[in-house]
């Protein structure tokens, strides 16, 4: 079965830190492909695209640990949803968040389509209230943080979204699996972003999901792309994601630091591993 849920083998360390966790500002981990949760000082907690799947070998094989299991995540306030490919919309992962702690999911319209075929409602539990469809100049509140739904530029997704997430102490951008968008100067018109999430990652020789014969795919921005995306957001800090996961399109992501030297944005670069956390 493709997509089926990985077993970690860090325990409970991972939730338990960020349960733990009184952050002054917001805290910041990375859960590994572009997965994250926002802690914020009220205690606050926004899960984005967590993801604990094994892929679909032999056409993207994981390359990173499984770090928890979602059975042992005690708290979230509400799980977002960038778009609808697997890797974001995972229902193994992310209902059982959504069951075991009552958090609100919030997704674009082709990432509530796959909700629906999945019938996570009758496989975990959930109910139908948790669920809220969003679409592009979207705002609301979750506790601590006041998130809007930004335009973003995914080719290869049927309708995806990145989301600006204003809090008192900083303000956080994730654009899901974004390539630059002619949009990205009018969010930084209008946003002061602190830290930006970008998906970075090399091409690859990848099988063809119907025929299985190896073609050159690129899913993610590669390094002048990145750059040109910060640049455009003027973000204070960039954090590249993605670029660890999938067999034949990692990257190495300390090679931005290059593409980044003579532009005024991003201003500084934070590399971070699979459980890391950095803070606003």
């Amino acid at each position: 079965m493709s997509h089926e849920l990985g077993e970690s083998d860090w325990d409970d360390w991972l939730p338990t830190a960020v349960a733990d966790a009184d952050p002054e500002t917001v805290a910041i981990w990375y859960l590994g492909c572009n997965g994250f949760v926002l802690k914020g000082r009220d205690g606050t907690t926004l899960f984005i695209d967590p993801y604990l799947g094994l892929g679909d070998p032999p056409r993207t094989v994981r390359m990173l640990p499984v770090p928890f299991d979602p059975s042992d995540v005690s708290s979230a306030d509400a799980v977002l949803a960038t778009h609808e490919h697997s890797d974001h919309v995972h229902g193994p992962t992310q209902a059982p968040i959504l069951a075991s702690t009552g958090a609100d999911y919030y997704a674009p319209d082709a990432s509530m389509a796959v909700v629906e075929r999945e019938a996570w409602t009758d496989e975990w539990g959930v109910v139908a209230d948790q669920f809220v469809t969003v679409a592009e100049g979207d705002e609301f509140d979750i506790g601590e943080f006041t998130v809007h739904v930004a335009p973003v530029n995914d080719p290869d997704a049927d309708h995806p979204v990145g989301y600006v997430i204003e809090h008192p102490t900083g303000t956080v951008f994730h654009g899901g699996d974004t390539r630059y968008a002619d949009t990205f100067s009018q969010l930084a018109e209008r946003f002061d972003i602190d830290l930006g999430i970008l998906a970075f990652g090399s091409a690859g020789m990848i099988p063809d999901k119907e025929t299985g014969t190896p073609k050159r795919t690129q899913w993610y921005a590669d390094e002048n792309g990145v750059i040109r995306a910060a640049e455009a957001l003027e973000l204070d800090r960039l954090l590249p994601s993605h670029w660890d996961m999938w067999k034949g399109l990692t990257a190495d992501p300390t090679v931005l630091h290059p593409h980044a030297r003579s532009f005024p944005h991003p201003k500084r670069l934070d590399i971070v591993e699979i459980g890391d956390r950095v803070d606003l």
